[in-house]
């Protein structure tokens, strides 16, 4: 997350039109955001132990880039979304764009950004641990060697770990996130004993994850190191257009596809079911630890119980997505106007019948959106399930690169990213109709 913020910063600033009244860059740099987040994390992660071996390197680099360009895309969103009529009025004074983009629309923003920060560090816990199943470290590379020995005791307790890690980082975050939210007459002195404490801590517990990984950040940037990233990537190009490779990765998007519509249509089954349970212990430890688990791992649990292929990356998604949705879906119910189920109830309707009528409909518009939104990123994730056997284009892309045929390797990430790219444009689409 340093490395990501590191690079946000920067790329927010050209991304962003806030504070300006010509951006040149800002196409440019959007469509290097595109591609840094286009390509999933695992994907990169899978690049980089290419070229700096097994180890935390990879991972390191491949949530930086990822992350760093979601970060920079909403941080210049941010900015373009607060009043600015503070900044141009610094501006008609005579300040820079950086001055006034600092001390006129930075300050209304500060809470939003930091939040978003929070909120992304809480998902890089979740991505740092499926890192390791492309060999770059953490619990998912134990995982990952514990499932391949077929060793169920050990991957039933680094799952537990795991999800102790997982509910640490949640609870962490949400503290973060609760304090931004106090008033700022309420919050104590900028020099008090909890601030300093936190500025003192963030750089401390950045220093000493670096020195804890015995990253070796000297011999990456030698001119060994370069030369040899460079042949790696010159050696994607040309990518595989021949015809029969064309029509296997075709195919391949098409499984992608069918694997998150048949993930997310079970998961919204088994959704509306927890949520209609209720908010019992039983129930939201379930919804809990069923979205605790990334889809990854599931996958890899999922291919042991029923083999490999698309069934298997369906089951996970449907898994994870549940926990998702149960949550989402309960919220919706609860929230929904309950007049027309009461109404129903006193005119003495049958039991069922003032949910089916009179909550149900209320509800579903937001229900829909939940569930389309969870199918937009259903479908990322359904093109990488493959790095674990459950098909897609995640299976292709990984059997290429083990042959180390990365012309072909290349094709199936320009698919990769021109999926991701056609996503988005559909889902921002359908949102201004649901709309």
């Amino acid at each position: 997350m340093a490395f990501a913020f590191l690079l946000a910063v920067p790329l927010a600033y050209l991304a962003t039109a806030a504070g300006r009244e010509e951006a040149p860059f800002r196409p440019l740099t959007r469509s290097v955001l595109t591609v840094l987040r286009g390509i999933p994390e695992l994907v990169w992660a899978l690049l980089f132990v290419r070229v700096f071996g097994l180890g935390p390197a990879a991972g390191v680099m491949a949530l930086g880039l990822t992350y760093g360009g979601m970060l920079a895309k909403v941080y210049a969103e941010i900015l373009e979304s607060v009043d600015p009529a503070a900044a141009r009025a610094l501006q008609l004074s005579g300040a820079s764009r950086p001055q006034a983009l600092l001390y006129g629309l930075l300050p209304q923003a500060v809470k939003e950004l930091a939040s978003y920060t929070v909120y992304r560090w809480e998902c890089a816990i979740r991505a740092s641990v499926v890192m390791g199943f492309v060999g770059a470290g953490g619990l998912g590379q134990l995982m990952d060697q514990a499932m391949k020995m077929l060793n169920g005791g050990e991957a039933a307790s680094i799952l537990l770990v795991f999800l102790g890690l997982v509910f640490a980082a949640d609870a962490l975050s949400s503290g973060l996130r609760r304090g931004l939210d106090v008033p700022p007459l309420m919050r104590p002195s900028p020099f008090g004993r909890r601030s300093l404490l936190l500025l003192a801590g963030l750089p401390l517990a950045v220093l000493s994850s670096f020195l804890f990984l015995e990253i070796d950040f000297a011999a990456l940037l030698t001119v060994e190191a370069a030369d040899s990233v460079l042949a790696f990537v010159l050696d994607f190009f040309p990518p595989d257009l021949s015809a029969d490779w064309l029509q296997r990765v075709g195919r391949g998007v098409w499984e992608t596809l069918a694997i998150s519509v048949v993930g997310t249509l079970l998961a919204a089954v088994a959704g509306l079911g927890l949520a209609l349970a209720g908010p019992r212990p039983l129930f939201s430890g379930l919804l809990n630890a069923l979205r605790s688990v990334p889809e990854l791992v599931w996958a890899t649990i999922t291919a042991l119980a029923v083999g490999l292929g698309p069934f298997a990356g369906a089951l996970a998604l449907a898994l994870h997505t549940a926990g998702v949705l149960g949550r989402l879906y309960a919220e919706a119910l609860v929230n929904a106007p309950a007049q027309a189920a009461q109404a129903l109830r006193l005119a003495g309707a049958a039991p069922g019948l003032p949910f089916f009528y009179g909550t149900l409909p209320a509800a579903l518009p937001q229900l829909i959106a939940y569930t389309l939104y969870r199918w937009e990123m259903n479908i990322r994730m359904a093109a990488i399930l493959g790095f674990v056997g459950a098909g897609g284009l995640g299976q292709l892309l990984y059997v290429e690169l083990s042959l180390f045929h990365h012309a072909a390797a290349s094709t199936v990430i320009m698919a990769m990213l021109l999926l991701s790219m056609v996503v988005d444009q559909s889902s921002a689409w359908l949102r201004r109709w649901l709309a």
